[in-house]
């Protein structure tokens, strides 16, 4: 997601966002917001409280596309409110011709503010606390991550587990194959309940310590982005120290963790580093904008990104430039980690920082969402209704913003790796990690990302690298599922 870094006119509260959902199916990904006041023209007119039935919450929609959308020329016109039953299906109808060319892969959308809102004040968010990956060859739910402050966690689940089955009871479990051939791997969401903190569920698990059933009740959690477990260190390899740092989303609760993680690489001399973003779907551009300033000793005035409006709100137009703090590094080679959940903020900070380093940062996993787009947000408080619409393009200092295949095919030096879920994030012993620690002591990729020529655009049709994890994401994400794909 993405957030513009200057105030403009105050009329209207907004948050610029470049989130990558998966609002009507497709990939999952995310955004970033946060606060940015801009002056609709015309604003869309607030009904009373009383006054949120369906149509004045459609028509709330339309004006905002019609005012915003980044791609006027590719709305679709005629539509008729009254055919849809519900916010989001209007919406997705209205921006059709968008997503048929690839432009707007279900970024536009409606969700709520207090939800949102939660979500990128603390990761706050309810449920197993859980990344899940669906093992299509073998059926299985796999862990990709767990946070360490949820319910999963506690219950002895973490990465690499897999769950096999599901139930109510102890009784009435079913095999994940006898789910998904009856339902779909719909039919896995819908088993594992709703995010509403109380729910139950018993899960048959398996992994290191053998088979057994846990019960898991669902309850409400604080996401921390930087895990203290694995989420910032040093690792010493060959008499050489290598940052590593993973960070889980953009929230503002991230923002002291990376200027502490930063202060530690620069009291140890550190200037190779690992970022490893595999599964960050984005969030909030002012902390994208902060670990560009942190990664920016000796850059200051110079331009980190830029967002670029439709040209009727061409006065919207911003740029961020280099601020470094005293945490700041100047990083010699910098290994970012990606895979098809990276998007959006995530993007942004790979895209800004490719012509500082050009050869000398590489992307190893496989190929990135492709999301160089944002979104910013109208609210309609009485409904609690927060419009997302796509509207800017965000790029680099060259100008490079036309990622929408992911960023593989951007970096000539991309190098191929697994994402290994049967060992910890941050050990060096990971695949991704492995490979990333080779380019930064100055081996050379021994196979680039094999998708790169074909794109994230493709991928819905099947072209995908065999490693990269399938997250499992509902049709209908949360706020925190859109930042997170395959949170549950």
């Amino acid at each position: 997601m993405m957030m513009k870094s200057r105030q403009s006119l105050a009329a209207v509260t907004l948050a610029a966002l470049l989130l990558t959902s998966c609002g009507g199916g497709g990939d999952s990904s995310l955004g970033s917001g946060g606060p940015v006041t801009v002056t609709p023209t015309p604003s869309p007119t607030p009904a009373p409280t009383a006054n949120c039935a369906l149509a004045a919450r459609q028509s709330f929609a339309k004006a905002v596309i019609d005012e915003w959308y980044l791609f006027p020329g590719d709305v679709a016109v005629g539509v008729n409110p009254a055919s849809f039953g519900d916010v989001q299906s209007y919406i997705d109808a209205l921006v059709a011709p968008a997503r048929a060319l690839n432009k707007d892969r279900f970024f536009t959308y409606i969700t709520s503010i207090a939800e949102e809102n939660a979500f990128f004040s603390s990761g706050s968010s309810a449920g197993f606390g859980v990344r899940l990956v669906y093992d299509a060859a073998n059926q299985r739910l796999l862990i990709a991550e767990a946070y360490e402050s949820a319910p999963a966690f506690a219950a002895g689940i973490d990465r690499g587990t897999a769950i096999v089955a599901i139930g109510t009871t102890a009784s009435n479990l079913r095999s994940i194959a006898d789910i998904v051939a009856a339902e779909g791997t719909a039919g896995i969401t819908a088993a594992l309940g709703p995010n509403d903190p109380g729910i139950t569920r018993v899960l048959r698990i398996a992994d290191a310590a053998g088979t057994r059933n846990v019960t898991v009740t669902k309850a409400d959690y604080a996401l921390d982005p930087v895990s203290d477990r694995y989420g910032a260190k040093i690792i010493s390899e060959g008499g050489r120290n290598y940052g590593y740092l993973n960070l889980r989303t953009f929230i503002s609760s991230a923002d002291d963790q990376l200027r502490a993680a930063f202060a530690d690489f620069r009291a140890q001399g550190v200037t190779d580093i690992i970022i490893d973003f595999r599964y960050n779907g984005g969030g909030l551009v002012s902390t994208a904008n902060l670990m560009g300033d942190l990664l920016g000793a000796g850059r200051s005035g110079q331009i980190f990104s830029q967002t670029i409006f439709r040209s009727s709100k061409s006065a919207e137009n911003d740029e961020h430039r280099f601020a470094p703090r005293s945490e700041s590094i100047a990083p010699t080679r910098i290994a970012f980690i990606g895979t098809g959940s990276t998007a959006s903020a995530s993007e942004l900070v790979i895209n800004s920082m490719l012509p500082y380093l050009g050869t000398s940062m590489t992307l190893v996993g496989s190929n990135t969402f492709g999301k160089p787009v944002g979104q910013i947000a109208l609210d309609r408080a009485e409904c609690d209704d927060r419009m997302r619409v796509v509207a800017f393009a965000t790029g680099n200092a060259a100008g490079q913003s036309d990622y929408y295949d992911g960023l593989a095919p951007k970096i000539a030096n991309s190098c191929a790796a697994g994402d290994d879920l049967n060992i910890p994030l941050g050990d060096p012993r990971e695949a991704s990690i492995r490979t990333a620690i080779d380019f930064l002591a100055g081996n050379a990729c021994p196979t680039r990302i094999a998708e790169a020529s074909v794109g994230a655009a493709s991928r819905s049709s099947g072209a995908r690298m065999s490693a990269e994890p399938e997250m499992l994401v509902p049709d209908r994400p949360s706020a925190a599922q859109r930042e997170l794909p395959g949170l549950f």
